[in-house]
């Protein structure tokens, strides 16, 4: 678990910004078969928030409009958002910490990759 996040993390990096819609987050996430997306700021391209699976069911659940609202209306802010050289015992203990399934990787010239909880899993289940 001494081993850095960038071990563990997945790439390329595919997100969306405040600006797009619900709708084009969903077709995103479909195209790709991805369960979460980062949600970036257009104008710094800074990491804002995430949106997973989970939160489009809440979405839904709410019967809102996915082609009138924006990414920033829905996404959850302040995701955990760690250095390519975090440890996955610093990770994991924030992902518990937060309780929170996705972290966003950067090395200073921005995302650099994004971890789930999964990504825990997957390896632990090929450790044993």
């Amino acid at each position: 678990m001494s081993q850095p996040i960038s071990s563990l993390m997945q790439r390329p990096v595919s997100s969306v910004t405040m600006e797009d819609s619900v709708a084009q987050v969903e077709a995103l996430l479909a195209g790709r078969r991805l369960s979460w997306v980062p949600v970036l700021e257009p104008a710094r391209g800074e990491v804002a928030g995430v949106i997973s699976a989970s939160d489009l069911v809440a979405f839904h659940g709410q019967g809102r409009d996915p082609v009138a609202t924006h990414a920033w209306q829905m996404c959850s802010y302040k995701p955990i958002v760690v250095d390519v050289a975090t440890s996955l015992a610093q990770v994991a203990a924030l992902m518990v910490e937060r309780s929170v399934h996705h972290v966003v990787v950067t090395d200073g010239d921005g995302i650099a990759g994004v971890v789930s909880s999964l990504d825990f899993v997957r390896t632990f289940a090929r450790s044993a």
